[in-house]
């Protein structure tokens, strides 16, 4: 890389934990568009290319499957009654209706299902909580791949993990099968650079990385750090959050009435098909 690229990837990493002193030399292109991402909530109105979502898909099969059974599927939502509604399902989200396009990505057993019952075959072992992890592993796998083609065409993302609130719902709307369940979603457009966030920082690398053995007391001296840099984020990008970062993230995990409707999940995957054995 030029100088200059190695200083700009330099700015990344120190962007990315809060400007602590990070000496790199080996980076690319890849890592940078990796390291350089952040969640689009607000899009412009150029239509997204034509060849840009089989381009999506193409990195998003390039991902690893477990056995090889591609136990994932997708659907590319456009429709504006359709995002609306799927906006929500997913807690009233403006980014899900105003995006060009609204990718759904789904944990898929359906497809080896339908497989077994053509050749006559059992498929016994997809009713096992195994199999419904190995579907969501493959479809994050997949989403991710996808997420750094698209952001390597100029396009931005954002996760919405709301689309978990409801998914009976969310099954009804786009047609779904038993044993098919909604992950996550994807928002997907050009950026609108007036309204472009900042480069969200993430802990020390010391409270993630273990060596050996996991050590459970790692992450303190980072956490407390971690407070401190994300205070900082949060004036410079004029936000308030409800209390310092570790604060702010148990109110997330508090208790049921925290998790959105999520607490209903395991009854959610049977009513969807599911036996979870």
């Amino acid at each position: 890389m030029t100088q200059a690229t190695h200083a700009e990837f330099t700015k990344l990493l120190q962007a990315r934990y809060g400007n602590q002193s990070i000496t790199v030399e080996a980076v690319n292109e890849t890592i940078a568009t990796m390291m350089n991402h952040r969640s689009v909530r607000a899009y412009t109105d150029q239509p997204i290319p034509s060849d840009a979502l089989e381009l999506m898909m193409a990195a998003a099969q390039s991902a690893s499957t477990s056995s090889n059974l591609q136990t994932w599927s997708v659907v590319a939502v456009t429709d504006p009654e359709s995002k609306e509604r799927l906006s929500q399902f997913a807690g009233n989200q403006a980014w899900i209706r105003n995006c060009p396009v609204f990718l759904v990505w789904l944990a898929d057993l359906a497809r080896m299902e339908s497989l077994g019952q053509k050749r006559n075959l059992p498929t016994e072992g997809l009713n096992y909580v195994e199999m419904l992890m190995m579907a969501t592993i493959d479809s994050a796998l997949a989403a991710q791949n996808a997420a750094i083609a698209a952001e390597s065409l100029g396009l931005g993302v954002v996760y919405i993990g709301g689309i978990r609130n409801q998914p009976e719902e969310v099954a009804k709307e786009l047609g779904l099968p038993p044993k098919i369940f909604a992950t996550f979603g994807m928002c997907l457009g050009y950026p609108e650079p007036t309204k472009l966030s900042g480069i969200r920082p993430r802990l020390a690398q010391s409270a993630i990385l273990h060596h050996e053995k996991y050590d459970p007391t790692a992450f303190e001296s980072a956490a407390n750090a971690y407070n401190v840099v994300m205070d900082e984020f949060f004036k410079a990008h004029s936000m308030k959050p409800q209390g310092e970062w570790d604060a702010h993230s148990l109110k997330r995990v508090a208790g049921p009435e925290s998790l959105t409707g999520r607490d209903r999940l395991a009854t959610a995957l049977k009513n969807l098909g599911f036996e979870l054995k």
